[in-house]
């Protein structure tokens, strides 16, 4: 048995060695949220997946929200919680509340977790070195804009700061919090900021954790998933979906598939009839890969070091967003090395555009 295992052990390590050589000083940007952010064994494995990325010679950065730990505190000081169109109305007293939750809590919390397992995580909030720069968000219910206070939508970011922090080999805590040019302080949705940030980064990768195994078509509550790659061949099994051996064949009626992969024009035809919760972290994905990162993905926060295995295993986890070029673009690089670009050969879309 020892053997056996040693041996599991090994091809584990062989299966990720093309990744590791893909992906050697990359710039991964990962937003963390959801359960993995408030689950302790979770967050342990968030941890470990982070630092086990800097030591394989990745560049990750972290952004983060916090909306359990701040609703928990308004509620802790008699500050009401309201929403409207999905946002939280944010006056001046809940934004005083938001940002020393954020900074002075959350982000040190996520800073002194990864440094438990390597001394290289070091927090900042967007408002550190001007990094993002809001103005007020306003949202429109039936047709009339209403005043949603200190929310805004990030118009500019300077990069500069996490630059220098990457090149340091530290790996930057980003809380979501920006400033206007006239100093106003706005709260931002982590999704956006990890996405802009990723942008101005040139990331490799933007990912996503939620609560969910990825994005879903035709979910129906309380029943299995699977998961399908672009080509409609089953994938559960490494895609972390409970479909498993009862989920049928790919030509059977399937319900809460997950998709495996699409491409920005798929994805902007979907995004009106996706869920709330799911809107802008799909939206978020689609504003990296048209601003220039490579792949953009959502992955389920509750699968221990769904992290790894997305980026270091041929399947990957999660549904992953390419940009439209990477249907038809043709390099020398993917005539030598194929499938860089994920699902393994059930969904082998390359960046050469062979479908096989």
């Amino acid at each position: 048995m020892r053997t056996a295992d040693a041996l599991v052990k090994a091809h584990t390590l062989i299966e990720a060695l093309p990744w590791l050589a893909r992906f050697h000083g990359a710039t991964v940007v990962i937003k963390y949220g959801g359960n993995a952010m408030t689950e302790e064994h979770l967050r342990e494995k968030f941890a470990e997946d982070v630092v086990f990325l800097r030591y394989a010679g990745l560049k990750p950065v972290i952004v983060h929200g916090g909306g359990p730990q701040i609703n928990a505190q308004l509620d802790r000081l008699g500050i009401e919680s309201t929403f409207t169109a999905g946002l939280r109305v944010t006056s001046p007293e809940a934004m005083q509340v938001v940002r020393m939750v954020l900074v002075g809590q959350v982000n040190r919390d996520v800073v002194g977790l990864i440094n438990r397992h390597g001394p290289f995580a070091i927090g900042m909030s967007g408002e550190d070195a001007h990094l993002f720069t809001a103005v007020r968000k306003h949202a429109v219910v039936d047709g009339v804009t209403v005043d949603i206070g200190q929310v805004g939508d990030i118009v500019r970011v300077e990069a500069g700061a996490v630059r220098a922090l990457l090149d340091d080999g530290r790996i930057p805590v980003i809380s979501s919090i920006a400033r206007s040019d006239d100093g106003t302080v706005y709260n931002v949705n982590a999704d956006t900021a990890a996405a802009a940030l990723a942008v101005a980064l040139q990331a490799s990768k933007l990912i996503v954790l939620t609560d969910v195994e990825g994005l879903y078509r035709d979910w129906r509550p309380g029943t299995g998933g699977v998961t399908v790659a672009k080509d409609g061949t089953d994938a559960a099994g490494m895609n972390g979906a409970s479909g498993g051996d009862d989920a049928g064949d790919a030509g059977s009626a399937q319900v809460n598939v997950v998709i495996g992969e699409l491409f920005a024009t798929e994805l902007e035809e979907l995004l009106p009839s996706l869920s709330s919760g799911m809107v802008p972290k799909m939206e978020a994905c689609l504003t990296a890969v048209q601003g220039g990162v490579p792949q953009a993905h959502v992955l389920d926060g509750r699968v221990s070091h769904s992290v790894l295995l997305e980026i270091f295993t041929d399947q990957g986890v999660g549904t992953m967003v390419l940009p439209d070029i990477a249907e038809t673009a043709k390099t020398a690089e993917t005539a030598a090395v194929p499938n860089l670009v994920k699902r393994g050969p059930a969904a082998s879309v390359q960046l050469n555009g062979s479908d096989e």
